[in-house]
This record gives structure tokens, sequence and C-alpha cells, in this order.
């Protein structure tokens, strides 16, 4: 891809590697291209790549005002990927590099990959508590990116602390949506989301998610979007959440020093439209991710 230089006009991406020695890191990218056990067939394991290639196309600029360059006011890495992020020898490496990674970062953001990715990332961080951002409930039995939420609350995580935002009809199963009652899981449908605003569910999404001040993850499904805006999402289905819905979304929850870790999933680049449109998104959703660092409380 060759774009335009103008040096008036920084481009977001391309940051360093985390240097340990300098440490102090705001938010450091890491590539977990996850997709062996994904229920549809899926090319997610080429998205990490793509959406660092996406993020030269946009400015790392908030108009403001006054204007903010993100880069500036942030400091960013990128420790690249885990080699082989699937099965338990690969969610061990990728605990090991959260765990590792979140003692020096304020955010670490988790470039996936299949939904998968979101059990060892929140467990590498030591999260009390989950949001996740998702058509589906994702507590089905087994192993596969349909199942992260019930293997962390089978291995500890309370699912009281658990919100889940964006939740769809016709996109789940009675047996699951009794399944999250049960738990005692918040659940904010679709609907709901888009009536209440951004605001609202992302305020009550973070009192439930970080009681006690523990630390949370957002679990950033891009199939809770419209298939409109995201058809490289294999389960995205008509009437989800607009682009923008989304981004005011991650920009809301990333706004708050308890979300530690943060992971953008099941975009499978090799299947998006001709324009890129979902890889976009991915990577404008990392650069929401950055803006609701450098500009919240």
């Amino acid at each position: 891809m060759t774009l335009f230089h103008d040096p008036l006009w920084p481009r977001a991406g391309g940051w360093p590697a985390p240097d340990a020695a300098s440490g102090g890191w705001d938010a450091v990218l890491l590539g977990v291209p996850a997709w062996r056990t994904s229920l549809s067939p899926t090319g997610a394991h080429a998205t990490p790549a793509a959406v660092r290639e996406a993020l030269r196309r946009f400015s790392p600029t908030l108009l403001g005002p006054p204007p903010l360059d993100l880069t500036e006011s942030l400091r960013i890495a990128d420790a690249g990927d885990i080699a082989s992020p699937d099965g338990p020898e690969g969610e061990a490496s990728v605990r090991a590099a959260v765990a590792e990674l979140t003692a020096d970062a304020a955010l670490v953001v988790a470039l996936g990959g299949d939904n998968s990715v979101t059990y060892p990332v929140a467990q590498g961080a030591g999260a009390t508590g989950v949001i996740t951002l998702d058509a589906h409930f994702d507590l089905r039995d087994g192993v596969s990116n349909g199942s992260p939420v019930r293997r962390l609350v089978e291995d500890g995580l309370d699912p009281r602390r658990i919100v889940q935002l964006g939740i769809a009809d016709f996109a789940n199963s009675v047996a699951y949506a009794q399944r999250a009652a049960d738990l005692g899981i918040t659940v904010v449908g679709l609907d709901d989301v888009r009536r209440r605003g951004a605001a609202d569910v992302v305020a009550e999404a973070l009192e439930i998610a970080g009681a006690d001040g523990g630390r949370i993850h957002l679990d950033i499904d891009v199939d809770v979007c419209d298939r409109s805006v995201a058809p490289g999402c294999p389960a995205s289905v008509p009437g989800g959440l607009a682009a923008w819905e989304l981004r005011a979304i991650v920009r809301a929850a990333a706004s708050d020093a308890r979300v530690r870790t943060a992971d953008i999933v099941e975009v499978d680049a090799t299947a998006d439209a001709p324009d890129g449109r979902t890889v976009r998104l991915a990577a404008l959703c990392v650069l929401e991710l950055l803006a609701g660092k450098a500009t919240g409380a």
C-alpha cells in the first residue's frame, strides 16, 4: 500500500516495539491471531496484520478543541504477534505475554483473531470483571470462539461482574439466554443499548464490572455491528449497531482507568468487502481505545 506523504498530516500506527527499560507505556498492541477453534470458517489469523496496515490510512488526531495528536500525548508501542495462540500451549503464551505487558502498560489491546482470545487475554490481565460488546452470549459448551465467557466463569470469574452489551435477537438460543440469567450476568440487549445510548450503558457496565476497583477486560466483538458495516464478520447480521455507536461505546469504556485490556475480534480480513470496511472499523476501534485513554479521567 503506497500512501501519500504529507509531513503536516501524520499517520496512525507504525508504533515501536515496547522497550522494557523505558517503561511506563500508556498503550501496547499485541496481535493474537487465533482461528483454529472457530465455529465458522475464518481467516481471522490474517486480521492483526490487516488492522496494522489499515491504521496507516488514519490520522492519530482528535479535533477537540483543542486538537490533540494521540502519538504525542500517549506512549504507544506494538509488541508484535503471538506466533501460535491456539490450543492450551498457545493460550498459555497469550496469558504470559499479557501479564508481562500489563505490568508496564496502562492498556493492552489484543488484535484478534477470533473470540477465543478473550479467555487468555482476560486471564493474563488478572481481570476481575468483563464487559462484552457482542451479539452473542459466548456461553457455549466446549472450547471455541463461542465459549470464552463460559470458560472464564468456570475458571473462577464472578459472573455477577460480567456485563454483555448488544446481545441480539435471532442470534442466540433460549438455553444460553437462561444460562446467562442463571449465572447472574447483566445483559443489555441490542435494542436497549440503542435506546439508552453509549454514556448510560457504559456507566452501568463500568460500575458492575469494575466493582471494588478491580481490573476490567473489554471484549469488542465487531459482529455486534450491522452487517452493512461489518461484512467481514462471519456472524454479523442486518440490524446491528452502527459503526458510530460501536466507536462511541468503545471510547467511553476506555476512558475508565479500570479497563486494562481490550480485544478486537471476529473480523476475517480475508472475507471483507473490497473497500476493507470491516478491517478499517477494527482499526478505528484501536484509535477509539487510545482516544478514551487520552481524554479519560
